[in-house]
Formats: structure tokens, C-alpha cells, sequence
């Protein structure tokens, strides 16, 4: 046995530990975030007007007799005192059921199966167009002068105030109604994907992008950019292998709360482009006051955002060596 494997040996059982480390501190904090997500969600779906017991009997012009909303009070154990339907609701949770629909009368995980595919396409594909509009303008924005530093600026800041609903609303206008290019609602087809996509992601754009540009032009100035000039390399060379990289860190780290507000944000969208997702489902729910679709839609997303926030956390300590070494420290 050499001495540099008897010597790795402690640093490979060290790592493997802060690994473990790492994965039991954000399994807590998960299952923490999920349970308040429910607690939240449990309580606030109460405080709306109106009877949940009406939606199980198709909203309130079912006229339904009072007999027939005490029995069904009954059997969903509405009747409950409020605490005792929460440890109810809790204890299903963690068998994993999440109920059965009060307006559609089907299980909530299939229907939730069934329309998680179309929302996270629209968020992904949005949060890479949105990754891609900020890339290109805090590149142009630090490297054009003062004019594209000025103009890219204005641009961030416009797109990042724009609502969805207004955006929206001006996209079809223009790249429907006028130019007849895309379809105003959304189809099964590429073309009508494009409007939702852009319309979620110009927003995410700017703020992107304003974060980049910020870190784009520190990194600029730092003493490792001063080096690399020193040695000859040229000034695109420098923005492309070293400053970039180091500028999207902020941005890889905002990525999972990107995700989270891309969904939200599909609330909006989906509505407007009648397109089937999450984002509608949820809308309709809240609308009829069912509780299981709620709170199914709400635990998912929130178990969306958590695996995202991993992953980008990831992607960071491989991108950046300082938050490796930084843990490595005692």
C-alpha cells in the first residue's frame, strides 16, 4: 500500500460524509417545505366564501336539498371539526393519496398525471428561451459600448415589469390577429407553443439577464480576467471560457425559483391560450372550491420547485470549485 492511497482514504470518507451531509439537510428541509405547503394550502382554501360540499354536488346552482349536503358533509367528513379534518387530510398525504376530486369525481393523482406533462414542457421550454435571451443580451449589453450598455439596460427592465396577461395579450395582436403567423390558442403543434413560451419567458428574460449583466461586468475586472489579457487572449475568448461562466452562477442558482415562478406564472397563460396544464386546472379548482385538486396541484408544483433547487444547488458546487472547497473547510 502506498502512502498517497493510505492518505486519500480519510479525504474520499470525508467527502462521502459532506455528501450524505448534503442530502440529509435537504431531505428536511423538503419534507418541511411540503408540510407547510399543505398546512397553507389546507387552511387557506377554507377562508374562500361558499361550501365545499356544494362542489362535491356540482357548485352551488346544484340547488341540493339541505338532507342531501349534510349527507355529504358526512361522508367526506366535512362534519369534522376542522382540526380533525387536517390530521385527516395529513395522514392521507403521507400514504399517498391525494383524494378524489370533488367536482370530476376521478382520483386526483391521475388527473394530475394526466396535465403535468403540458405545464412542464411550457416552463422548461420557457425557462431555456428565457436563459438564451439573457445569455445574448448581457453579452452584447457589457461588449457593445455605452450605447448597448444603455439600450440592453432599458431592455432588461422593461421586460422584467411586463405582466403576462398584457404581454400576452400584445403577442397574439400582433403575431396572430395581424400578421397571421401563429395560432391565438394553443395547439398540439410547435407553432402553438411559441406565444406561451414567449410570453413566460421574456419576463424571466430580463431579470436573468440584469443578474448576469451585474456579474458579467465584476468578473470583468477580476485579477484572473487581468491575467488571461496579460497572456494575449483575446477579448471574446476571455467573455466565452472564462467571464461567462462565472456570470451565470448567480443565474444556475436562480433557476430553481425560476421554475416555481414560470408555473405559477402558467396560471395566466394557460387560461388565456386555452391550454390544458396545471396552470388551469388549478384556476377551475379554486374556482369550485376543490380541495383535493388544490391541494394535490400545490404539493406538486411545490415538489417540482424542490427538485429543481436541488439540481441547480448541483450544478453550482460542479461549476464552481470555491463552494466545494468552501464546504471542505472546517
Amino acid at each position: 500500500m502506498t502512502p498517497g492511497s493510505a492518505g486519500s482514504r480519510p479525504a474520499q470518507r470525508s467527502r462521502g460524509f459532506r455528501g450524505i451531509r448534503w442530502l440529509l439537510v435537504r431531505l428536511g428541509g423538503a419534507i418541511f417545505v411540503l408540510w407547510a405547503v399543505a398546512t397553507l394550502t389546507f387552511f387557506a382554501i377554507r377562508l374562500i366564501p361558499g361550501d365545499p360540499a356544494e362542489a362535491v354536488l356540482g357548485g352551488p346552482g346544484s340547488q341540493a336539498s339541505q338532507e342531501t349536503l349534510d349527507q355529504v358533509r358526512q361522508d367526506y367528513g366535512l362534519d369534522l371539526p376542522l382540526a380533525v379534518q387536517y390530521l385527516n387530510a395529513l395522514g392521507r398525504l403521507l400514504t399517498g393519496d391525494l383524494g378524489t376530486s370533488y367536482a370530476l369525481k376521478v382520483p386526483v393523482s391521475d388527473l394530475l398525471g394526466a396535465q403535468i406533462g403540458g405545464t412542464l414542457v411550457l416552463a422548461f421550454t420557457a425557462l431555456c428561451v428565457a436563459w438564451l435571451i439573457a445569455l445574448l443580451l448581457s453579452v452584447w449589453s457589457t461588449g457593445g459600448g455605452r450605447v448597448a450598455a444603455a439600450v440592453g439596460q432599458g431592455i432588461e427592465l422593461t421586460s422584467a415589469a411586463l405582466p403576462h396577461f398584457w404581454l400576452a395579450t400584445v403577442l397574439i395582436a400582433i403575431f396572430s390577429s395581424t400578421l397571421g403567423w401563429l395560432p391565438p390558442v394553443s395547439t398540439a403543434t410547435p407553432a402553438g407553443l411559441v406565444l406561451p413560451t414567449l410570453t413566460l419567458a421574456i419576463p424571466l428574460a430580463g431579470f436573468l439577464a440584469q443578474v448576469m449583466r451585474e456579474t458579467l461586468l465584476d468578473t470583468l475586472d477580476a485579477p484572473f480576467i487581468v491575467s488571461a489579457r496579460a497572456r494575449g487572449e483575446s477579448e471574446r475568448g476571455i467573455r466565452l471560457r472564462h467571464a461567462l461562466r462565472h456570470a451565470s452562477l448567480p443565474a444556475i442558482s436562480l433557476s430553481g425559483w425560476a421554475l416555481g415562478y414560470l408555473i405559477s406564472g402558467a396560471v395566466v397563460v394557460e387560461t388565456i391560450f386555452a391550454r390544458p396544464g396545471l396552470g388551469r386546472t388549478l384556476l377551475q379548482a379554486v374556482t369550485l372550491r376543490d380541495v383535493p385538486i388544490v391541494t394535490g396541484v400545490v404539493l406538486l408544483v411545490a415538489l417540482v420547485y424542490i427538485i429543481m433547487t436541488v439540481v441547480t444547488d448541483a450544478a453550482s458546487r460542479l461549476a464552481d470549485p470555491r463552494l466545494r472547497n468552501a464546504e471542505a473547510q472546517p
